[in-house]
């Protein structure tokens, strides 16, 4: 007779430190402001005419988000990517509040904690492993 998968013993939940987390959240801050900041730079030196200046600045800053992704502790790119379009979602409209005055409506506040949310769940959901 086989035992229940039912009672099979799930491995320990792992809570990430909470070091580890404030790292987490200063990178994806970080990376917000290079690709939101870039593409930004290169919105302005294309459809406002700043020039070949802004642009080449937004796509120095675009791969230096590539780079800075790259310090999060998790190995899986699948997944920070993922969750960082939490961040780029919220950050894209406070951007947006700060730089060129856009108000958002409610709709657009409760997308974005909808998509912080699912951030959260995505990277510091206890694993197994």
């Amino acid at each position: 007779m086989t035992a229940c998968p039912c009672s099979a013993r799930s491995p320990p939940l792992r809570k990430a430190p909470a070091v580890l987390v404030a790292r987490s959240i200063a990178l994806f801050a970080v990376a917000a402001l290079f690709e939101i900041g870039g593409a930004w730079l290169v919105w302005q030196g294309i459809r406002e005419h700043k020039g070949w200046i802004w642009i080449g600045a937004g796509v120095i800053a675009l791969g230096l988000y590539g780079v800075v992704a790259t310090f999060q502790h998790d190995e899986n790119f699948g997944r920070i990517l993922a969750a960082y379009g939490g961040i780029f979602v919220a950050g894209s409209i406070a951007w947006g509040m700060v730089a060129d005055g856009y108000r958002p409506d409610r709709f657009d506040v409760i997308g974005a904690l909808v998509c912080l949310t699912g951030m959260a769940v995505i990277t510091y959901a206890p694993r197994g492993h």
